[in-house]
C-alpha cells in the first residue's frame, strides 16, 4: 500500500513504539526503515521515501510517500525484493559499481 505521507495521520494511527530505524541517503531522496512494535509486541514495518523539492520561489518542501508493511507478508516482500535485485544485479551490474554518482542516479530516475 503506497499513500502520500501524512504527519498528522501518522501521529494519530502509527502509534507503534519504534524499535529500530535506518535512513539511506540517496541524492535528493532519503528512504528510512522503520521497525515499530505494536501493543501486542507484534513489528510492522514503515518505509518512507522523503525527495526533496525546490519551488519556483526557490524554497525547498519535501515530498514523502510510505510504505507499511505487516509481519504476515515480511518473507513474500523479502523474497520478491531479493528476486528482483538479484535480476538486477544479473542483468544490469554496473547499477551496482561505486562509481554511480547520486546525481547520476538522480537523473535517471527522473527519466522514469
Amino acid at each position: 500500500m503506497m499513500e502520500t505521507y501524512d504527519s498528522r495521520r501518522e501521529t494519530e494511527t502509527d502509534g507503534g513504539e519504534e524499535v529500530y530505524s535506518k535512513s539511506v541517503r540517496a541524492g535528493r531522496r532519503t528512504y528510512f526503515f522503520d521497525v515499530k512494535a505494536t501493543r501486542n509486541d507484534d513489528y510492522y514495518l514503515t518505509i518512507t521515501e522523503s525527495r526533496k523539492k525546490q519551488a519556483r520561489d526557490g524554497s525547498f518542501s519535501f515530498d514523502k510517500h510510505k510504505i507499511y508493511l505487516y509481519k504476515e507478508d515480511f518473507a513474500k516482500f523479502s523474497g520478491g525484493l531479493e528476486d528482483v535485485i538479484e535480476f538486477v544485479k544479473r542483468t544490469k551490474p554496473e547499477f551496482f559499481n561505486q562509481h554511480i554518482s547520486e546525481a547520476s542516479i538522480d537523473e535517471e530516475f527522473e527519466k522514469l
